[in-house]
């Protein structure tokens, strides 16, 4: 069984105050994970088109992110709360999981067929889902609760920078005349898409490889060490352990889940369709052999990165509300006012106007990557910080899975094979997600397992 902590004191003995550069140079890893899903978010799409993949196959070309994540992010956290290596818990996990993203980034623009880039797509987010579940507990390890919320949303703050650059990126090497739009490789991906990739490769180990050198984790007591040894069972006891802690999640686990349900299943729809619909709605045009189409590939980006230029500018400021109107309110507004703003987009036929979107995207997105872990944070024990926290990663990636397996038949019956509908449908799903908050209260988050 997971039993309780003694005290909270116990709980925490090991967390000290950070200033806040220790927090920045602690999270900077997180700026190559983000850069790498940013890459994916907007160029996964668009490569699969190039390959020849219609809209219906998209939803389950993407089935590596939610199915690696299922697979991988419990088992990984239930696996660094009981490594004791002179490396560290967590570290290990981020070099490895970042050695894998760096080489299949590097790999992904020279796919030749829609199944190769798909089988180099489940390794790249197996990789990422190594390096991003104790990157959560990292965190939560080395920070004391009343910093929980500045160390995730410091998070956000990476997440938003991570993904702007890795969005603007080929906007920015066309303006600068170092590649045209119009230049394309034998298989029909544009080299803007190639050199954003190779970029992306550097930066994933570049800054996972910083973060690694510049925080130590703080250091298991003799007794924890000698108690993790104890162990008996092998891979068995990482069963186990995971089985335990779905029977004894905090409340405010439970809740999260059902706002979970929605907001992810959304964004991963946004993610997916939003090429798609800026290219009918702004180009008109569904050829993705055509200029209107790279060019809505570019706007994607643009758009992309706008909304994480939101998110890493309204981060620290999130922080800031959290610490005075609670979390949950946070959270709340956020995501109704987000999912209201995305609901507009395809009724926008004038680029400028993409600000409205962008900017309650941002927020919301901002929310999604901070808050959340920050509500948990507080109520989970230290001692399986890993396992709890892959637990709530499985719930951002049941809902991918659930659209991956879903929404080819909501999006030809329900929404009459229109990314317009596949858009508006998004921002009604994470504005109901932001009504699923008021499930949450204060008790919720004091409680502790």
């Amino acid at each position: 069984m997971i039993a309780a902590p003694a005290n909270k004191v116990d709980q925490v003995s090991s967390a000290i105050k950070l200033n806040f550069g220790s927090i920045i140079a602690m999270n900077l890893g997180f700026f190559g994970i983000q850069y790498s899903f940013g890459l994916q978010q907007t160029n996964m799409t668009p490569i699969y088109s190039y390959l020849g993949a219609n809209a219906d196959q998209i939803p389950l070309l993407n089935l590596a992110g939610p199915m690696t994540g299922l697979i991988i992010q419990p088992i990984i956290g239930a696996m660094s709360d009981k490594t004791t290596s002179k490396f560290g818990r967590r570290r290990p996990y981020f070099l490895i999981g970042a050695i894998i993203c760096s080489i299949c980034l590097f790999l992904m623009p020279y796919s030749s067929s829609i199944w190769m880039a798909a089988g180099i797509l489940w390794i790249l987010d197996a990789g990422n889902n190594i390096t991003m579940e104790p990157y959560r507990a990292f965190v939560s390890d080395k920070l004391p609760s009343e910093q929980h919320s500045l160390g995730f949303l410091t998070q956000s703050f990476f997440t938003g920078l991570g993904i702007t650059l890795a969005n603007l990126t080929p906007g920015i090497l066309i303006a600068a005349g170092l590649i045209s739009i119009h230049s394309r490789s034998g298989n029909n991906i544009p080299y803007t898409t190639y050199a954003a990739f190779f970029i992306g490769g550097v930066v994933s180990i570049g800054s996972i490889m910083f973060s690694c050198l510049k925080t130590k984790e703080a250091p298991l007591s003799k007794e924890e060490i000698v108690k993790i040894k104890a162990e008996k069972g092998g891979i068995g006891i990482v069963f186990k352990d995971i089985f335990e802690a779905f029977k004894v999640m905090p409340s405010t686990m439970r809740k999260l889940g059902v706002v979970y349900l929605f907001n992810w299943y959304a964004m991963f729809v946004y993610w997916q369709f939003i090429t798609l619909c800026l290219a009918k709605t702004l180009y008109n045009t569904t050829d993705s052999t055509s200029d209107g189409f790279a060019s809505a590939q570019l706007l994607t980006g643009t758009v992309n990165g706008g909304y994480n230029v939101v998110t890493f500018l309204v981060a620290f400021p999130l922080a800031f509300f959290a610490r005075k109107i609670t979390a949950q309110k946070v959270h709340l507004v956020s995501l109704i006012f987000g999912g209201a703003c995305l609901a507009l987009l395809p009724f926008i036929n004038n680029p400028a106007l993409l600000v409205i979107p962008i900017i309650g995207l941002g927020i919301a997105w901002a929310s999604m990557m901070g808050t959340p872990y920050a509500m948990l944070a507080g109520s989970i024990p230290k001692a399986k910080t890993g396992i709890f926290m892959g637990i709530l990663n499985m719930f951002i990636v049941i809902p991918m899975l659930l659209e991956t397996i879903t929404f080819k038949y909501v999006y030809k019956y329900l929404l009459g094979h229109n990314p317009e509908n596949a858009i508006i449908f998004a921002g009604s799903l994470i504005a109901i997600a932001g009504f699923m908050v008021l499930l949450i209260n204060k008790k919720d988050s004091a409680e502790v397992v």
